[in-house]
């Protein structure tokens, strides 16, 4: 699909009125690719406030930004109305501290966090390291306090972890603000064994949250705010009393609210209110709740008189 004059008027204007523009899949709260979902995590670590457009709405910008930038790959990052690139480089940048730069955002205080291991994570990381020559493992604490392991060249920009082992771990500046305190560990699953982090830096998880127990925080008239992430026209198929729809006016009034406030969010059955409710997490806020099985489990175990669909 070529690039037509009104898309490219469109995309030439979005980036003259916006200093930070992300071209992605899916929306900020509810990433739709895995390349989005780590490039606004990146982003969030960084900066509160970043425009967004979700190329799956606009076939045309999908296509035509493309163009645009002779860049073949969505997401895009554009500071200044300047092409930054994709997932890959924007996570390089993070690491070597140049996203902060380009950002204009200070780096945090260099502080050496001390992270430890237990014996089977230790082995499980020589044991990995061995195959890497020269290279370095590298972990990051992303925005929504999600922990991973990998291996990549050295960099000289990198903190370095205290981890009382003989295992040289380096961090970006601000995953290392949030990792003091980090303990590693293995677990045994059926696929195999996987890391487990625990950091006393996160926020509380997002919790469960029953059909049952929402009655009852209604019903005593609990200081909470339920939200439903579903789009319009399935709010007119079926709505629990009280819900307010959760929209560009809902994500001001709630970012204005004190952390502790009480949050509840409801989708049909509890995926997409799962990602909303992760995102205010990450925000910071630290009374989160997701309904488990959402609209759908109100209708059968609740208010029968709520349509099914």
């Amino acid at each position: 699909m070529a690039l037509d004059d009104q898309t490219r008027s469109a995309i030439e204007s979005l980036l003259a009125d916006n200093r930070v523009v992300l071209f992605m899949k899916g929306t900020r709260q509810q990433p739709q690719c895995g390349f989005s979902a780590k490039t606004t995590s990146a982003l969030d670590m960084l900066i509160p406030e970043y425009v967004t457009i979700n190329v799956l709405d606009y076939p045309q910008v999908r296509e035509g930004i493309k163009e645009f930038s002779n860049w073949p790959t969505i997401p895009q990052l554009y500071v200044s109305g300047e092409l930054i690139g994709g997932s890959d480089i924007v996570l390089e940048m993070l690491q070597s501290g140049e996203l902060g730069d380009v950002l204009g955002v200070a780096k945090p205080a260099a502080k050496t966090p001390s992270v430890t291991l237990t014996e089977k994570a230790a082995g499980a990381i020589r044991s990995a390291a061995a195959n890497q020559p020269n290279m370095a493992l590298q972990l990051q604490v992303d925005a929504g306090w999600n922990h991973s392991l990998s291996f990549s060249p050295p960099s000289t920009d990198a903190v370095q972890a205290n981890t009382g082992l003989d295992i040289p771990m380096q961090l970006d500046p601000w995953s290392a603000s949030r990792a003091d305190g980090l303990h590693i560990d293995m677990a045994e699953e059926l696929a195999g064994t996987r890391f487990v982090f625990e950091n006393p830096n996160a926020p509380p998880p997002v919790q469960a949250l029953s059909v049952q127990s929402l009655k009852d925080k209604l019903d005593r008239g609990e200081d909470l705010l339920l939200f439903d992430v579903r789009p319009a026209e399935e709010r007119l198929q079926a709505s629990i009393e009280g819900a307010q729809p959760w929209d560009e006016a809902a994500n001001q009034q709630i970012e204005a609210l004190p952390r502790e406030t009480q949050l509840v969010f409801h989708c049909h059955l509890g995926g997409r209110s799962q990602q909303a409710a992760e995102y205010y997490r990450r925000q910071g806020f630290t009374n989160v709740h997701n309904l488990t099985g959402g609209i759908q489990a109100w209708s059968e175990e609740i208010d029968p008189e709520v349509p099914v669909y």
